[in-house]
């Protein structure tokens, strides 16, 4: 099968990433069809994931005004069984970002759940010996936020390890209209983390999410970790067969 085409580049910097166990039910309804929860060591998760968008271009062409901005989503994990291999992809709950062209682009063009909020972040990274990385947003009237402070370098986790798995889903999954589901490819390298000392969620996850997550996410996340990030590209989707 030839490789489809690249529909969007960038680079993606500074993933913080909390990651939060969850009752595998309250997932299972948002299953895109062909694809089965992912799990590790037998525990399912949802990661809240705050990052920037650098150097943006759709199809090669970069969009004036809307190449550096930031992103912060919900996701969870799942695989498929191909010829090839295992995918092991990620499927979006829903995705924040402070442009509502993006937003629109990301609707039309895979029918993800993209909604467009007032953004901003602070970046301490190479500017604090234990630096701060925090996305914020607002909504409903009040502002949120998703934070890390982590210290030291960061390593390249082992291929067997929690923070691997949550980092190296290089495939998307998204329930279409339809009912079908839509598959795209995402590439990068793997990347280098560090774990976090501190991790602070503060949102109305009820109320962006559904009350379902809300008992998952008022509790402390079970791992933290800030990833250092790469180019990327994401290739153009295909339906699945049904």
């Amino acid at each position: 099968m030839s490789e489809a085409p690249k529909f969007l580049t960038a680079r993606w910097v500074h993933l913080a990433m909390l990651n939060y166990e969850v009752d595998p039910a309250i997932l299972e309804e948002r299953v895109p069809d062909g694809t089965e929860l992912d799990a590790f060591e037998g525990t399912c998760f949802v990661s809240m994931v705050g990052f920037q968008f650098l150097d943006t271009r759709v199809l090669g062409v970069p969009v004036p005004f809307h190449r550096d901005f930031d992103e912060v989503n919900l996701r969870f994990y799942v695989r498929r069984a191909e010829d090839d291999g295992l995918r092991r992809g990620v499927v979006f709950v829903k995705e924040i970002v402070p442009r509502a062209a993006i937003a629109w682009v990301a609707r039309r063009v895979y029918n993800e759940n993209y909604v467009a909020l007032p953004m901003s972040h602070d970046d301490e990274v190479g500017r604090s010996p234990e630096p701060r990385v925090r996305y914020r947003w607002d909504y409903g009237g009040r502002p949120h936020q998703l934070s890390v402070r982590v210290a030291g370098s960061p390593w390249l986790p082992d291929e067997s390890s929690e923070e691997s798995f949550i980092t190296e889903h290089y495939w998307g999954y998204v329930r279409q209209r339809s009912g079908s589901t839509l598959e795209y490819r995402v590439e990068h390298p793997r990347w280098k983390v560090w774990r976090a000392s501190e991790a602070e969620l503060d949102c109305d996850v009820s109320s962006l999410y559904g009350s379902e997550f809300a008992p998952f996410l008022a509790a402390p996340p079970s791992s933290a970790f800030l990833a250092e990030g790469s180019a990327v590209a994401v290739r153009q989707g295909r339906a699945l067969p049904r």
